[in-house]
């Protein structure tokens, strides 16, 4: 059920301050932990494994996560995941050395999709239909401004006091969450009554809806583009002979696009459909994709990188209202969990499937098939 209307606003915004202050946790921490192993002699395969292991139990366990926010409520499941975040922070500083990190990032990665999991199912109860893309909007322009100071805290804090008052520090700041939810400082809506005949068929039966099919097939061509850029802007630009600092300059120039769309999603919201602006977005994200292959000066691929993130910037809020819209009642966590698993599946999969590729036939035809994949999605989703 939804709250009175003049609590929404508080809840929501107090929602993303504790949502920014966990992901800051799980962004830096891909730093920190990188940096921290490299610096105890762990190889490149090592730190791959050690990021694989953030989305590695996710994918297997956000649909239960789901499950379990639907039928008990968000507030237990928010505080056991920022306890588990602060406490998988800990671990380096408790026990140092590279073992921990193993634990490190398996549980960083478990706690935060369990406190984000519950995060979205409860902000698409904070209001009306009309309302829901906007909300959703703004939770992701929360976690587009911790995208952004997690790394930016993780350096400064290495550079400046050491490895050990980096990880105390992000063991910290999910404290905050924890006490505040743990007390009942935060309105939140209650459980839906779940009936037998609403969860008849299981997660199958989100797949049998077309609509619901359509919104996850769109949902993992977006994950997937955003895992690519990631994964393949720093070999291309190498491979290119750009330093790291420009490397790092059209990386962040995508995650400033993030940034600046989402603060126009609730005026896009108001004008344009949910299905058109994903439609809009898998057509640009493919043009960008095709044209990465043809450029090699830092100018253009600042101007692509800052592209593809204004149109996958704009794509998460949007499927997450149609979610919500589409959903079962009482079944919002469980279709949130879907989605976190093929996002935490795209994470997984995609560095080792297109890094295959890629090593076999070059970087460009990898750039050329995603982006007639993106395409071929944005014809798919247009269709009545």
């Amino acid at each position: 059920m939804t709250l009175p209307g003049e609590r929404r606003s508080r809840t929501l915004l107090a929602l993303i301050g504790l949502g920014i202050l966990n992901h800051t946790v799980l962004a830096g921490s891909r730093v920190a932990v990188s940096l921290y192993a490299l610096s105890q002699g762990a190889s490149p395969f090592v730190v791959g494994s050690l990021l694989g292991l953030y989305s590695f139990l996710p994918m297997w366990l956000a649909i239960g996560a789901g499950r379990l926010s639907d039928r008990i409520g968000v507030r237990r499941p928010m505080v056991v995941g920022s306890c588990g975040i602060a406490l998988g922070a800990a671990l380096p500083w408790m026990f140092p050395g590279l073992i921990a990190l193993f634990f490190t990032t398996a549980l960083i990665g478990l706690a935060f999709m369990l406190f984000q999991v519950a995060a979205q199912n409860v902000t698409g109860a904070l209001g009306p239909l009309e309302d829901r893309a906007r909300n959703f909007g703004l939770l992701a322009l929360g976690y587009s401004v911790s995208g952004f100071s997690g790394p930016l805290v993780a350096g400064v804090l290495i550079d400046h006091a050491s490895f050990e008052a980096t990880f105390v520090t992000f063991a910290l700041l999910p404290l905050v969450p924890a006490v505040v939810l743990g007390r009942g400082g935060l309105a939140l809506p209650q459980p839906h009554t779940v009936h037998t005949q609403a969860t008849a068929g299981g997660v199958a039966a989100f797949f049998r809806n077309r609509h619901m099919r359509r919104v996850f097939i769109v949902n993992a061509l977006l994950s997937m583009a955003w895992d690519l850029h990631t994964f393949f802007i720093p070999i291309y630009g190498a491979r290119l002979g750009l330093s790291a600092s420009v490397i790092g300059i059209i990386l962040a120039s995508f995650a400033a696009a993030t940034f600046v769309v989402r603060l126009v999603i609730p005026w896009i919201a108001r004008r344009f459909s949910e299905l058109e602006v994903l439609t809009t977005a898998l057509f640009v994200a493919g043009g960008a994709y095709a044209l990465f292959p043809l450029v090699a000066s830092v100018g253009p691929l600042l101007a692509l990188s800052f592209t593809l993130g204004l149109a996958l910037g704009s794509g998460q809020p949007m499927v997450m209202s149609l979610l919500h819209s589409m959903a079962p009642a009482g079944r919002m966590g469980e279709a949130v969990g879907v989605r976190m698993s093929i996002i935490n599946a795209s994470t997984f999969a995609v560095p080792l499937l297109f890094g295959a590729i890629g090593s076999s036939v070059g970087i460009g035809p990898v750039f050329w098939l995603v982006g007639g994949a993106l395409a071929g999605g944005g014809f798919f989703a247009r269709r009545r």
